[in-house]
Order: structure tokens, then sequence, then C-alpha cells
């Protein structure tokens, strides 16, 4: 790490994870919370203290909210691409941008906004609302997941990630791409070969 970055312009720096979460509860209340960033934590019995406790556990959940806190609340352009990557406290605020005044915002315009991104993840296939965790950021940015001890799924295939495909879904690294995956495979052979028995 050099010494002539300055990561000391990052809004998070320096902020405890609860500090942020008065300011944002403050400015914007739980309600608005939930509506733009869809964690239950905000919705159900919220309070500052179960939400921290919630946050401290939950890495994709913490990582919304800061970047919720840079780019909405401290009102900062858009990360580019290369720091978007990164998780929004390691993140580097050029000297030129400067923290602004908090967006105002409206529980109409976080349901189109939830709208329009279901609309755009229905037209790339995706199907629903998609939210992008931080291991799935590292698996495309080439990283390793230090709380993930298995192998590292690269190709786009399930198989590794302990979660079953679902009917009529493609199977990536089979030799038969273009055949669809059949999770009761197994299950058919063994019965046919018991009715033959």
């Amino acid at each position: 790490m050099s010494d002539d970055i300055n990561y000391k312009n990052n809004p998070l720096h320096g902020i405890s994870l609860k500090n942020m979460l008065v300011e944002l509860v403050d400015h914007y209340g739980f309600e608005i919370l939930f509506a733009y960033l869809y964690i239950n934590c905000f919705k159900t019995n919220p309070s500052i203290d179960s939400s921290v406790k919630f946050l401290k556990k939950t890495d994709w959940a913490r990582e919304k909210v800061e970047a919720f806190y840079l780019y909405e609340f401290k009102h900062l352009p858009r990360a580019s691409d290369e720091q978007f990557l990164l998780p929004p406290r390691d993140r580097i605020i050029p000297d030129d941008q400067q923290p602004g005044s908090p967006k105002e915002l409206s529980l109409e315009d976080a349901q189109r906004l939830r709208e329009k991104r279901e609309r755009k993840a229905s037209e790339r296939g995706r199907g629903g609302d998609h939210r992008m965790g931080k291991s799935q950021r590292d698996n495309r940015s080439g990283k390793q997941n230090k709380n993930n001890t298995g192998p590292r799924n690269t190709s786009g295939d399930r198989s590794t990630s302990g979660k079953p495909w679902p009917p009529g879904a493609r199977h990536s690294s089979s030799p038969a791409a273009d055949t669809p995956f059949d999770p009761w495979a197994q299950a058919k052979i063994k019965n046919k070969e018991r009715r033959d028995s």
C-alpha cells in the first residue's frame, strides 16, 4: 500500500457502523432504508442495535448500506468499474470529489427504482430481483472468499455451490451442454434398475 493514496477522503474512513446507521436513520428513517435497500432488519422490529448486530454478521448487507451511505447520503458520484469491485470502505474517493448534501428520497421513488431493476433483470434473462453479494463480486474479480474453503467456481456452474439446478436449467460444464440438466436423473436410474432386476 502506497502512502500517496488518500483513503481518508472516503467518508466511511473512521466512522463506526453504528454511527453511520444513526446518521442514516436520523435523516431518512427505517421505512425509507427498507424501501431502498430491501434489508429485513429495517422492516421487522427495527432498531439501531439489532440492525448493527445483523450488519456486522452479514457482509453483503453491510456493503449495501455502506454504498447507500456513500452515494445517496453523502451524494458522491458513482464509483468507477475498478473501484466498484472493492467493498465501499476500501474504495478510493478522488480528492476532487467532496461529499454533498443528502439526496431527497421518497417511497414512490424507491418503488419506481425497484420496478426498473426488476424489469432490467428480467430483460437480461435473470428473472426477478437479482442482487450481487461480495462473494459473487469476488468471484467476478478473481478473488477467493476467505470464508469459502470449497472449490471456487468461475464457470457459472452452480453444482459446486451446493444449490440444486432448477428444472429445465442447462448445465454449462457438461459435455452435452445443449441438453437440459435433470436433478432427479440418478434416482430415476436407480428406480429403473430396481424394476428391471
